[in-house]
């Protein structure tokens, strides 16, 4: 099953498929990838962008503080309220941006813890004692306190800020490597996929479209003739099985055509030998029988008395009747079988023939040697037919008649200049003519465009002997 061309075909489309899933799971799963890196570079970014805005809430925070403790002034307070308002809000959204990573997310956790402690131990407290007794906190140690606790969240912010920077970085290579992995996949199940399609065509072409093309090409040869043609019987599964059977093909048809061939040569030869024993039947015996009664009746016609002159004329018009009869019985014998083909040769049979012609002939023989008796004959008739032709339906003017032989072969044509318009197919004569020009490995051809003349075309084998 799997040796045919479906199994193969079958087998091929299934390593495609294999190979340009594997290129789409590749890219999917670096696409994947790139995408969780991206996220992961995009929430870095709003780590960091988070972690600079809660440090500046604390430095709001420590700067309204102070303004407030130097100047006991109210508005030094708002940047304070607003930052203590904010910051516990800002401080979550930044531990959530960071909860995938411990490390960092442990010092969002500090940062968040030093913050509230800030507020709730430090800064708060501070507030309230300075509105009690604003004087009395401008000189208190705990100012400094109140340094120390943003210098220490401050350095908090530093590690983590630098932290999240390198880890921003090498995240972004990370999603740059997977771009550069997402297009390599692509780039890669593309070329392979166009590869393996180009061999698969490849393949197809050798193993299918070229061996059919070839059995198209040899198909036309067969069936222009060439019964002889073969093809290499090298193809695979169902393509071998056609050429093998096209093979057999064209040798049962070769068969066919020897056989019917050589069942023609045996037809026209059987009835060129009938012909001949007919003439020479008809020379031999009636011929000669009635010459003989010719001379008998002369005998006779001298010696009746000189007064019988009614039997006298009698007796010559009976001569007469069989002399007639003798020439119409001669003429038929020639045209059966003639004679002067088979004493001298297809050079003085054309001549009789175109003498004999009711229309102007045009002679030109080149044939120097004697030719198998059957080629002889054939062209004889081809001739003999066309003349008859010319005179009887295309009321032609004058004929031409060439036959000359060259490289082995005999050449002949007869050309006239009637009405044309001759269709094989409707004439007995030719279709005769062609069985026997076949019979004998001929080709013979008409061509006879109506108002131009026809052409008779015969070539046949003929080594001379």
């Amino acid at each position: 099953m799997w040796g045919g061309l479906t199994g193969r075909t079958v087998v091929a489309s299934v390593l495609l498929a294999l190979v340009v899933g594997s290129a789409f799971a590749v890219l999917l799963t670096s696409v994947t990838r790139l995408r969780a890196d991206d996220r992961r570079a995009l929430r870095s970014q709003e780590a960091l962008v988070a972690a600079n805005h809660l440090e500046r809430l604390v430095v709001d925070m420590e700067t309204g503080q102070r303004g407030y403790l130097l100047t006991g002034r109210e508005e030094f307070l708002q940047p304070w309220e607003a930052a203590r308002a904010s910051f516990g809000d800002d401080a979550a959204i930044l531990e959530q941006l960071v909860a995938d990573n411990p490390q960092q997310r442990v010092r969002a956790q500090r940062i968040t813890a030093e913050g509230d402690s800030y507020l709730r131990d430090y800064s708060a407290p501070l507030i309230a004692k300075a509105r009690r007794d604003p004087a009395a906190v401008r000189i208190l140690p705990e100012l400094e306190e109140g340094r120390r606790r943003v210098d220490t969240m401050r350095e908090e912010f530093d590690q983590f800020l630098a932290t999240e920077r390198h880890l921003a970085v090498t995240r972004q290579h990370g999603s740059e490597a997977a771009a550069n992995r997402a297009v390599f996949a692509a780039v890669a199940g593309l070329a392979g996929s166009v590869l393996f399609v180009v061999v698969f065509a490849s393949y197809l072409h050798r193993v299918i479209v070229a061996p059919v093309r070839q059995v198209a090409a040899t198909a036309g040869r067969l069936a222009a003739g060439d019964l002889g043609t073969r093809l290499p019987e090298r193809g695979t599964g169902e393509i071998g099985v056609l050429q093998r059977s096209f093979n057999a093909m064209a040798s049962s048809l070769e068969r066919g055509r020897d056989a019917l061939a050589a069942s023609r040569a045996r037809v026209v030869a059987a009835g060129d030998q009938a012909r001949r024993r007919i003439e020479r039947d008809l020379h031999d015996g009636t011929q000669q029988r009635l010459v003989s009664l010719i001379l008998a009746l002369r005998a006779a016609e001298t010696a009746v008395p000189p007064g019988s002159t009614e039997v006298r004329e009698q007796l010559s018009r009976a001569v007469d009747g069989l002399s007639d009869a003798l020439d119409e019985l001669r003429e038929l014998s020639r045209g059966i079988h003639p004679a002067i083909l088979t004493e001298g040769g297809l050079r003085p049979a054309l001549k009789a023939l175109a003498r004999r012609s009711a229309i102007p002939v045009e002679l030109a023989v080149d044939v120097p040697t004697r030719l198998p008796e059957q080629v002889e004959v054939a062209a004889y008739y081809v001739v003999s037919e066309a003349l008859a032709n010319a005179a009887k339906h295309a009321h032609a003017s004058v004929v031409e008649v060439e036959a000359r032989l060259a490289d082995g072969r005999l050449h002949l044509s007869v050309r006239d200049d009637g009405r044309g318009g001759a269709d094989p197919a409707r004439g007995s004569g030719l279709v005769g003519l062609a069985d026997r020009v076949h019979a004998l490995g001929g080709a013979m051809s008409v061509t006879s465009p109506v108002g131009a003349g026809t052409t008779l075309v015969v070539d046949l084998p003929g080594a001379g002997r």
